[in-house]
């Protein structure tokens, strides 16, 4: 069957269409994707403006007519921290499901990162055992981690990339003061979190999802051959952290120069790098792997299994 997951996160707004069933692999066919940045459009009071509710309707209804277009079956709209967390949440909502026709689903912190860990198993298999799982959107950042398809434990941590880059990061470039701050409130943040993860087995397999640690592991990384002989990326914590300074220091416009950094990922790229860098110092990962299948996949690969949303 064909299946559409429309994921309405704190960055983007993004289209994935793939077929699926039970038991076999997604093959994408079509990904339609629109930058909102919904951080950038928080009032004082915590609510999306007007004008940031607009942007995000007229990126909803692309995706739906992209939708329609490539005849998908069944239309699995998602919402995450941006929505979830904004004070006009429900009525942005109420708009959202009258563009798509539909209800929208939103997910907590915890089920973000549920799925994605299913994503990340599914890709590595059994066989990577313990997994310890990072993914960093524009609002949250989630870490997973466990021996089965669901995590023993997940956890969602306000550090998105977008939320740091707005909160802490407001001037272009941010400069090592600002930085170094924001690595303090992370540090911080994190903590509590990184002494629950160490109640639990320590990780066979450290992966990393989502575009921006993609980005980075692009900047920053290497490539070596993976349990099929295909190369895959690789991230080390001590190259990322060397970079950071660098990142600090030059404007958004020119960080898109450099490798791997999209246009749509330069203006929350430090912030993200930063946030990176500290969870995985905080949970002792040297090195992650990482793994191309994230949010998106792992709802499908669930909505295929269980014939339900």
């Amino acid at each position: 069957m064909r299946l559409g997951v429309l994921d309405i996160g704190s960055n983007t707004v993004h289209l994935l269409v793939a077929d699926a069933q039970p038991g076999g692999r997604p093959l994408a066919s079509t990904s339609e994707k629109s930058t909102v940045r919904v951080m950038r459009y928080l009032l004082p009071d915590g609510s999306i403006s007007q004008e940031g509710i607009d942007a995000i309707l007229s990126a909803v209804a692309r995706a739906r007519a992209v939708a329609d277009t490539e005849g998908v079956s069944e239309l699995l709209a998602t919402a995450t921290s941006a929505i979830r967390e904004a004070t006009n949440g429900a009525d942005v909502i109420a708009q959202i499901e009258a563009v798509i026709g539909m209800s929208l689903q939103v997910l907590g912190g915890s089920e973000e990162a549920r799925f994605t860990f299913l994503a990340a198993r599914r890709w590595f298999g059994w066989s990577a055992g313990q997994i310890l799982l990072f993914d960093i959107g524009g609002g949250s950042l989630e870490i997973a981690g466990g021996a089965d398809e669901l995590p023993q434990l997940a956890e969602s941590v306000p550090l998105g990339a977008g939320r740091m880059t707005v909160e802490m990061l407001p001037t272009d470039p941010p400069g090592d003061e600002a930085v170094e701050r924001l690595a303090f409130h992370a540090e911080e943040q994190l903590a509590a979190v990184a002494a629950r993860f160490g109640r639990i087995p320590s990780p066979d397999h450290v992966v990393g999802s989502s575009k921006t640690i993609r980005s980075l592991s692009r900047l920053v990384g290497y490539k070596r051959a993976g349990w099929s002989g295909n190369p895959r990326w690789m991230l080390p914590q001590a190259a990322l952290e060397a970079w950071i300074p660098v990142l600090a220091r030059i404007p958004a416009s020119a960080r898109q120069e450099l490798p791997g950094i999209t246009p749509e990922r330069t203006f929350q790229i430090t912030a993200g790098a930063v946030v990176l860098n500290e969870a995985m110092k905080a949970l002792d990962a040297d090195e992650l792997e990482i793994c191309p299948w994230a949010l998106r996949e792992g709802i499908l690969l669930r909505y295929a299994e269980d014939s339900g949303w």
